[in-house]
């Protein structure tokens, strides 16, 4: 949303202003306050006009608004469908641009780790958040762990309570919630930009994510507000990506696979043991009996609950 309809908005938000005082107070036309109203109203913010000026009634559920009341130095670009949050934000970052999250009601090209599919229809939360971190690319997966630390933690204040599945599933009772995929580029000695891609299932009808062992906000609490829950989201992200080594104790708080006998997939070794700790940048220690293997990457699947 353009900088200045955010201004009109604030201004609103004190309760009603007549146009020539906006005007003064945003130091444009009256004619460019009217245009900036007429856009709001068409972005579904209602904005009454009477005696007194004009008063904000209510704020849309979604959308453009994501970016209004947002506490992050972000700036949002919002799409009613899009094939892909992340191949926005990577085109975004050739561009030389900073800060931006991306978001979409409805993705209709989402992939997943490994190049799965991932269902994204409308009612869920589609986000990808570009970073300019001044790190080397090997500690690039610590913002994996941090978007899976803000969705858990966004997700808890939404009244669900989630927690982490080494290294970035976001699960309720077993079933994933959500899912996180980070692109890069830069040399070994430093990241150029990093995209992460959050992929959260809130006000999503259970029939419409067809994958197994999957649930979504709907199913479990009925509903959330979308908006509230994108913002804290952002704005968690944010606070973590200025304060790295906050993310692993977070991590750690939240991890459903500490303390399980998991079983890890690597690629090219199976690692089967008790997860017993997370490492920086993001790398799992198991202990399988014989000797505590740090692996770096792989599908983790938890095989016992924690403590047992």
């Amino acid at each position: 949303m353009q900088e200045r309809r955010i201004q009109v908005l604030e201004a609103l938000t004190e309760g009603p202003v007549a146009g020539p005082a906006l005007a003064d107070r945003l130091g444009v036309s009256r004619a460019a306050v009217w245009k900036h109203v007429e856009a709001l109203r068409e972005a579904g913010f209602d904005i009454a006009g009477g005696e007194n000026g004009y008063e904000l009634r209510s704020v849309p559920e979604f959308g453009p608004a994501v970016a209004f009341g947002l506490d992050a130095p972000v700036d949002v670009e919002y799409h009613d469908s899009i094939d892909s949050t992340n191949r926005r934000a990577r085109e975004l970052a050739a561009r030389g641009r900073d800060g931006a999250v991306v978001v979409a009601d409805e993705q209709t090209g989402g992939r997943g780790r490994l190049d799965r599919d991932w269902a994204s229809p409308s009612g869920g939360v589609w986000l990808s958040v570009l970073l300019r971190p001044t790190v080397p690319a090997a500690h690039a997966p610590v913002y994996t762990l941090a978007a899976a630390v803000a969705t858990t933690r966004a997700v808890r204040e939404a009244g669900v309570e989630a927690n982490i599945k080494w290294p970035n599933d976001v699960i309720v009772g077993g079933r994933k919630l959500a899912g996180i995929l980070t692109e890069m580029e830069g040399e070994a000695d430093r990241v150029d930009w990093l995209v992460v891609g959050i992929g959260l299932n809130a006000n999503v009808d259970p029939g419409a994510v067809p994958a197994e062992n999957t649930t979504s906000l709907h199913a479990e609490c009925g509903g959330v507000d979308r908006r509230v829950l994108t913002q804290r989201l952002i704005e968690v992200l944010h606070d973590l990506h200025t304060d790295r080594d906050a993310i692993l104790p977070a991590w750690r708080e939240y991890a459903d696979t500490l303390g399980r006998r998991v079983r890890v997939e690597t690629g090219d070794r199976t690692v089967e043991g008790r997860a017993v700790d997370v490492e920086y940048p993001g790398t799992l220690d198991v202990d399988t009996g014989d000797s505590v293997v740090t692996v770096a990457a792989g599908d983790c699947e938890h095989l016992r609950p924690a403590g047992g």
